[in-house]
């Protein structure tokens, strides 16, 4: 399946060229849509992370966003979120995805925190290169927040905002929270649905 997977290298430290081909675009078009309450299994072509260079881990697919593992994560679990059509910064996308957007985002929180068991987390949105978007595609950061105080680590300090260290997905691990994450969302959307809320 080599033949069929695209190839694009990614530096998160330089601001892409608006000639440059969009990752996020790739990932929407890579991974088609599938309905959140009963995701694909595991080991359905359809998720394979290896569709895309680096590996992509789609954790929720409707026809208008998607949402997957960040390769580079502040912490275990950060996500992405984006509508799948190219909009450059929050005042591009559309009412309809503005709207869908945000209930993804509500979705996904209750879902981040069943599966890590972390009950803080970031929403963080940038716009444009000196509000640090790094990839000219709107998209949302939700990143757990571990308590690390109660723990005694006083000194340590979580990365924010592209500052400090950040280090690469581990392929296995990913796989398997994406896996998780999938579980979770469509856990939410049954109860979800059975309350009403939906």
């Amino acid at each position: 399946m080599a033949e069929d997977k695209i190839i694009q290298s990614f530096d998160p430290g330089a601001i892409p060229a608006a000639s440059d081909p969009c990752p996020f675009c790739n990932i929407a078009a890579a991974y088609a849509p599938f309905e959140p309450s009963s995701p694909p299994p595991a080991s359905s072509a359809s998720l394979d992370p290896a569709k895309l260079a680096p590996s992509a881990f789609v954790v929720l697919s409707t026809p208008t966003l998607v949402a997957f593992l960040d390769i580079l994560p502040l912490s275990h679990g950060h996500l992405l979120l984006c509508p799948r059509a190219h909009r450059p910064k929050l005042t591009d996308v559309t009412a309809g995805e503005a709207a869908e957007l945000g209930a993804a985002l509500r979705l996904l929180s209750a879902a981040l925190v069943r599966a890590t068991g972390v009950p803080d987390w970031n929403v963080v949105q940038n716009n444009g290169a000196a509000a640090a978007q790094v990839v000219g595609h709107v998209h949302y950061h939700l990143i757990p927040r571990p308590e690390i105080r109660a723990s005694g680590r006083f000194s340590e300090s979580f990365t924010m905002f592209g500052r400090g260290v950040r280090h690469e997905l581990d392929d296995d691990e990913a796989a398997a929270l994406a896996e998780t994450l999938r579980g979770s969302v469509a856990a939410v959307v049954e109860e979800e649905g059975r309350k009403g809320r939906l």
